[in-house]
């Protein structure tokens, strides 16, 4: 049974002034609309959480952002600059990093090997600064620094990933399911962890299917259903939000 939300009267989110502004995007696979004119700005410090079922059209946004995939209509603005035709490698040195689904390490290599691709765009003599920051933060990752990262668990991996990404030193950092398979402790740790990037200065564009976990952490949310933003407000508003309760927080 489709769980159908619609716009009410939740108030439109305040923001920071905006780093990202996406505007009426359209991506398509093919024939197959996945966005259909989505519209959302992340302002600078937030916490911004994209949230809704598979194939909501979450992971393509986040994919489009970061110049994996090129849209079909609509603009793509990173602090002022037009994005949408910069190829990725570009999209990285601009200051956005992603943190995809699924993790995608490179498990033969090692921990530290991982985190050193991060920074593959950087010329700056700071790498090992940021790598020491990166071990300060997931205690883990140094302890087992020459450990092959596929002997990792999923947790583990979860924490390479997202060391890897701050690698880039990003102004933004988009986590794509970083909760996904985790047990219940190792998701409330990572999610521990996106507030303290937060807290240290890093902008967060948080795509998860745990819903309630994503909208305590936002400053606001957008809910994605088939390629549409049918519902926004703050991570308080929304958590409230009795449409939202029922279709997204399993609750009557």
């Amino acid at each position: 049974m489709s769980h159908a939300v619609h716009e009410s009267d939740l108030t439109r989110p305040a923001s920071a002034p905006a780093m990202l502004e996406v505007k009426d995007l359209e991506v398509s696979y093919g024939k197959i609309k996945a966005v259909k004119g989505i519209s959302f700005t992340v302002g600078q410090g937030e916490v911004v959480s994209l949230i809704g079922t598979n194939g909501a059209g979450k992971t393509t946004t986040l994919r489009t952002i970061s110049g994996l995939l090129r849209p079909s209509a609509g603009s793509i603005t990173f602090q002022g600059k037009r994005i949408d035709d910069v190829p990725a490698h570009e999209i990285v040195v601009l200051g956005i990093a992603h943190c995809p689904e699924g993790r995608r390490i490179f498990p033969q290599m090692t921990v530290e090997e991982n985190l050193l691709l991060g920074a593959f765009t950087r010329e700056d003599g700071e790498i090992g600064k940021d790598l020491q920051e990166a071990y300060e933060l997931f205690p883990i990752l140094q302890e087992r620094s020459k450990q092959p990262a596929g002997t990792f668990s999923g947790g583990e991996q979860q924490m390479l990933a997202m060391g890897r990404a701050m690698m880039s030193r990003p102004k933004l950092l988009m986590l794509d399911e970083p909760s996904m398979g985790l047990s219940p402790l190792m998701m409330k740790r990572i999610m521990t962890t996106v507030r303290t990037l937060q807290d240290r200065g890093t902008t967060i564009l948080l795509v998860e299917q745990n819903a309630q976990a994503a909208l305590r952490l936002a400053n606001k949310g957008y809910v994605l259903e088939v390629g549409k933003v049918v519902l926004q407000g703050t991570g308080r508003e929304l958590l409230t939000s009795d449409d939202v309760r029922k279709a997204y927080l399993g609750e009557d």
